[in-house]
Formats: C-alpha cells, structure tokens, sequence
C-alpha cells in the first residue's frame, strides 16, 4: 500500500513539474521567458512551448494588439493667440519590439501608456502654441495631428527605442475651457436675441403696411361701390321719372287722381291717425268728393 502511494504521489510531482515546463501562448500575445531576471526568449508565434521550471525560469505575456490611448488629461493649452483650450484626442499604438519595450518601457501595457500619455500631451501643447484657434477647427486640423504623430515617433524611436509603433493621432474635441464657453454662450444668445428682435420688428412694420393697404384698398372698394349704386340709383329714379311723365303727360287728370290716392294713403298709414279738416272747403279731398273726374287715356 505504501508502494502505491509513493508512485502515485511520484506521478503527481512529475506532473507538476511537467505542466510547470509548458506553457501556451495565445495568437493575440508576445511569450516572454526570463531566465534569472533576464530576457532568455521572446516567443512570437502561437502554441505550445517550453521552459525550465521555476524559479530557474519564467514566462510573461505582453498584448501585440493594437491598443488606445485616450486623453484623460483635462489641462487646458494656450493657442498662438493666448487663447485657453481643451483638447481631446486618442492614439493608436502597439508594442512591436518585446524587448526593447521591457527593457525601457516596462512588463505591462499600462507602463507603456503612461509614458506615452505623457509624450503624447507634451507634443500638442508644442504644436497648439503654435497656431490659432482657427487652425485648429479648419483643414489644419490634420496638419496638428500629423506633426503631434511625427513628434512621438521621434520619441518613442530615439537613442533608447520603446519597441513600439504609433499607428494614428487623432482629435476629437477642441473646445475653451468652461468660463470662456459661458461667456461665448452668453454672446451668441445675445446675438440670436438681437436677430430674433429685428426679426420680429421688421414683421411687424411690415404687418402694418399690409393692414393699412388693406384698409386703404378696402375704402376705395366702398367708395366705388357707393359710386356706382348712387349712380344706377340715379339713373333709375330718372328713368322713371321719365316714365311717370310720359304716362302722367297722356292724362293729366288721371296723374292728379293718383297724386291724390298717394297723399291719401301717406296720410293714413296707421288706423290711430287723426285728421282735422273741413271736407267742404278742403281741397284735400277733392279726388273723394268726385271733383276729379278719371278718363281714361285715347288709344292710339
């Protein structure tokens, strides 16, 4: 029983220091195996490798993928005309020398992020002194980035190279810091106020002038109008004021009798009218008493 169990207890060891010897290393990282604190081997294709145990040697990994940096640094940089701005920006980038970048960067990505966050900020601020605010919004915008681009290279490629590649400097936001946006704000709905204002008083000038031409056009209208129906009413009553005479002028007596008859029925419009007259003398009710006799008109 004792037998067993050493050989099991063999195998288990042998085991682990077999599983200790191998190591994977995943297509999307650099394998890295140091040997007493020193680079021994960078490993850069995927699979299965191996190495001596520990504490003799051991293994690392470092990302070869390609990684962002995005700003995180706020600070505000002053243009060529002193003006204070925020400018936010992200770089891409990626370790392509293992042992250049352990050797004077460090064993993490983070370490390599940090130092180029820095090289990465000094750089824009020496090209936003540069040049105006208005440079930095129109088409020289991608001249910056592209100086900011050659200005890291040139660090990160210098006397102690840091083993990695800067793909693309971009940026995506230029902007004044909070109290000179508030007060550019302010100015610009000030402005828009002024506008809105002039807008708004120029509609209603102009709102007058259509109201008073309307009135204007609307008495003529009237007044035409009236010109026209007093001028029909005209040359109505006169048509038959023609009229009347030619049919009174053929019986004279026959236009007395009905002269009479209209006196007659104005003077008695209503039943409570009272007349006071003296029906002998009167020649108001001459037609009545049969002092007009009606003859009817000669044919023609």
């Amino acid at each position: 029983m004792n037998r067993i169990g050493f050989i099991f207890s063999s195998l288990l060891f042998v085991l682990a220091i077999a599983s200790s010897m191998l190591f994977v290393v995943d297509q999307r990282q650099f394998g890295v195996v140091f040997a007493l604190g020193q680079i021994k081997e960078v490993i850069t294709e995927p699979g299965l490798n191996f190495k001596l145990p520990p504490p003799f040697q051991n293994v690392s990994y470092i990302d070869k993928r390609l990684l962002t940096l995005d700003s995180t640094d706020n600070e505000p940089v002053l243009t060529a005309e002193k003006q204070r701005v925020v400018i936010d920006w992200y770089v891409r980038w990626r370790i392509s020398e293992p042992t250049e970048y352990i050797r004077n960067v460090g064993t993490t990505e983070a370490a390599g992020a940090s130092q180029l966050n820095r090289v990465v900020r000094n750089a824009f601020q020496e090209e936003v002194n540069k040049r105006t605010v208005k440079e930095l919004l129109s088409a020289k915008r991608e001249e910056v980035m592209q100086d900011v681009k050659k200005e890291v290279l040139s660090q990160v490629r210098g006397a102690k190279p840091w083993g990695v590649d800067v793909i693309d400097v971009r940026i995506t936001r230029v902007d004044y810091v909070d109290a000179i946006t508030e007060s550019v704000y302010r100015r610009m709905e000030a402005e828009r106020k002024r506008v809105a204002n002039e807008l708004r008083s120029t509609g209603f000038a102009e709102g007058e002038k259509i109201r008073a031409d309307a009135d204007r056009q609307r008495e003529v209208t009237v007044a035409n109008a009236y010109r026209d129906a007093q001028k029909f009413k005209g040359e109505g009553d006169a048509e038959a004021a023609r009229l009347y005479a030619d049919a009174f002028g053929r019986d004279p007596q026959f236009a007395q009798f009905y002269r009479s008859l209209d006196a007659y029925k104005s003077s008695f419009s209503k039943k409570s009218d009272v007349m006071v007259l003296d029906p002998s003398s009167s020649e108001f009710f001459k037609a009545m008493r049969g002092g007009v006799a009606v003859t009817a008109a000669p044919k023609k």
